[in-house]
């Protein structure tokens, strides 16, 4: 297996740790984050004036020179598979996928084939470059199987170093579009009155709590004040159906990325997704208001209605503003004529 070699000479007033020194003096254009290079520390991989360096924690001082052996990427161990994609934009570095329902973005022992990533893999072949030492697409965000729209992955390690710390910043716009029971109004008093609820300009509500798994259904999430992590939903209400009105088709934003947000967050508030097993509640929704074409409608959607419609953020090698839109999916599209009917 071939190698790059990389010299680095450390600045002055460097972090005590070698790996945190090496992370802010290695060019920008190597692309190599703190991770990477603990791991190439660790795999001696790093030679610190002369002598292997195999801990991330050695002491460095101004003027030392590290020689770095970056291995070329290796083979996925996952497999390439000719699965179509609806592929909405695509350079040397990213891609910008149109995911359906029912995929799963990546291997997992229930899931261990069939996947985003083993389409990305036949799809880009050869155009991977490497993320994390590998030969694989580098996925800094998901979406549920059972939720269709737009995902962006990288397609090489400076690009996934972009990307995820943009994610991480939470710089990353995020739309999505949700069929929900009920209408969240900020004229509902009821809405007032849940912890982590308030109203924000041109009815806009806004969910703030703190996420973490359930305590007695792992494979769900639960809404806490105390611990977990922090989560910040944003809906407003795009069309209402019913006279009077008992669903709503609404825009959901986000300002965190957590497993599950929209959907615990909106049921939260009392205004789960209409199709969502886990969290919807299967509401009935009332015949006078809807009509049977509506109510069946409703009732049988097979999965939470819920669709990621728009994706903007700063290509991490040009530095432009770049956003995507995708239009609602046939299955979402029905569900609303029919409610509206």
């Amino acid at each position: 297996m071939g190698s790059t070699p990389l010299i680095v000479r450390i600045a002055a007033d460097p972090p005590a740790r070698l790996d945190k020194a090496l992370s802010r003096d290695v060019p920008e254009a190597a692309s190599l984050s703190r991770t990477r290079l603990g791991r190439l520390i660790a795999d001696g991989q790093v030679v610190l004036n002369g002598k292997v360096a195999h801990d991330p924690k050695a002491k460095v001082s101004e003027g030392d020179i590290a020689e770095i052996t970056v291995p070329e990427a290796a083979e996925s161990h996952i497999g390439p598979e000719d699965i179509p994609l609806d592929v909405v934009y695509e350079d040397d570095d990213l891609i910008v996928i149109n995911k359906p329902v029912g995929m799963v973005v990546h291997p997992a022992p229930g899931t261990p084939s069939g996947t985003l990533v083993n389409a990305l893999l036949h799809h880009c072949g050869d155009a991977l470059s490497g993320v994390g030492g590998q030969k694989r697409p580098g996925i800094v965000h998901r979406i549920d199987k059972d939720t269709s729209g737009l995902l962006v992955v990288a397609k090489s390690d400076r690009a996934h170093h972009g990307l995820a710390a943009q994610f991480e910043a939470h710089s990353v716009e995020r739309y999505y579009n949700a069929v929900v029971y009920g209408v969240p109004d900020a004229s509902d008093p009821r809405l007032r009155g849940i912890r982590g609820v308030s109203f924000e300009s041109g009815n806009i509500m806004r969910i703030t709590t703190q996420l973490a798994r359930h305590k007695t259904d792992r494979q769900k999430q639960a809404v806490l004040f105390e611990g977990g992590r922090h989560a910040v939903t944003r809906a407003r209400i795009v069309e209402v159906f019913g006279a009077p009105a008992v669903a709503a088709l609404v825009e959901c934003w986000l300002e965190t990325g957590r497993t599950h947000q929209i959907r615990v967050h909106m049921a939260h508030v009392g205004h789960g997704l209409i199709g969502d097993p886990t969290y919807g509640g299967r509401r009935k929704l009332p015949l006078k208001a809807l009509g049977s074409l509506g109510v069946d409608a409703a009732r049988e959607f097979p999965r939470q209605a819920l669709h990621a419609a728009f994706l903007g953020f700063e290509h991490p090698l040009t530095k432009e503003q770049i956003r995507f839109e995708a239009p609602l999916p046939q299955d979402i599209a029905d569900l609303i004529t029919a409610l509206k009917s």
